[in-house]
């Protein structure tokens, strides 16, 4: 009886752990001497990306199609959460030769 109980709970939390969330992941974007690194990433819905600026002047990470438009001043940082799936072609407002892409997936 003791047995069958045993095998029973294994069973639940092996299936739970299959179906719990997966846990969103950090991911940095950095902008240093007028290029941005990495110029292509993948990432996930619900990721964190972190702008960081390393140059000495300002910078934006500018989305072609409008999901986003991060402000980065010179030596600063920022933070944007993914919110929805697609491929994202970026670039800075200010430096447009600046250019990037990012793939979220779902």
């Amino acid at each position: 009886m003791m047995s069958g109980r045993l095998t029973s709970l294994a069973i639940a939390l092996a299936v739970a752990a299959m179906v719990a969330p997966a846990h969103a992941a950090t991911i940095e974007i950095t902008m240093e001497n007028l290029v941005i690194s990495p110029a292509e990433i993948s990432a996930r819905v619900g990721d964190t990306i972190n702008w960081i600026n390393k140059d000495v002047f300002a910078h934006t990470a500018t989305a072609k199609n409008g999901d986003f438009d991060v402000m980065l001043p010179p030596k600063k940082s920022a933070t944007s959460i993914l919110k929805k799936a697609g491929t994202i072609e970026y670039y800075c407002r200010y430096h447009p030769n600046m250019k990037a892409m990012l793939k979220v997936e779902p």
